[in-house]
């Protein structure tokens, strides 16, 4: 999709498809923001999908946290994440971890998840591994409610990197 014009004329189905994957396993938020066409530029369109993500319930944000896989986790071990997700972690060095580093993720990761209910949520793009380490580590104190919109906050940060991807193909 290179032109913002391609994408305003995409029918809902199309425009799901083409966008579904800016939030991770969620092409709902794309699907109800199709309505809000025409987009004037890369900013509006962005801004109208980060509306639909948080004009939804609780349960549904919660689901769309849960959602993203654990930094450096099972799931990228496993060689099962989505390519935007690997291409991301990868950004940030996570698919190069000794096994040391691996392992302080493995607990930061599960201290995490035991505390919040959810996965710890950061724009890998816009950070190295230490970074990261840092921010689990000082994250981990905050209250739940604070962390629930840190993680749509970055999110929200996530798909705009992804979307600038669409744009620029």
């Amino acid at each position: 999709m290179p032109s913002l014009a391609e994408i305003n004329a995409l029918d809902r189905a199309a425009f799901t498809a083409g966008l579904g994957h800016l939030f991770e396993h969620s092409p709902w938020v794309a699907e109800e923001t199709w309505v809000r066409r025409p987009f004037r530029d890369a900013t509006h369109l962005h801004t109208e999908l980060c509306a639909a993500m948080r004009g939804a319930n609780q349960e549904r944000k919660l689901a769309l946290i849960r959602a993203h896989p654990d930094l450096a986790g099972r799931l990228a071990q496993q060689n099962q994440l989505t390519a935007d997700s690997k291409r991301e972690q990868a950004s940030a060095g996570l698919s190069r971890l000794t096994e040391e580093q691996l392992s302080v993720f493995n607990v930061l990761n599960a201290a995490y998840r035991a505390r919040f209910g959810f996965p710890f949520i950061i724009c890998a793009r816009l950070n190295n591994h230490a970074t990261i380490l840092g921010a689990m580590r000082s994250r981990v104190t905050n209250s739940p409610e604070r962390e629930f919109e840190t993680a749509l906050a970055e999110i929200e940060k996530i798909a705009s990197l992804r979307l600038a991807d669409i744009l620029q193909q």
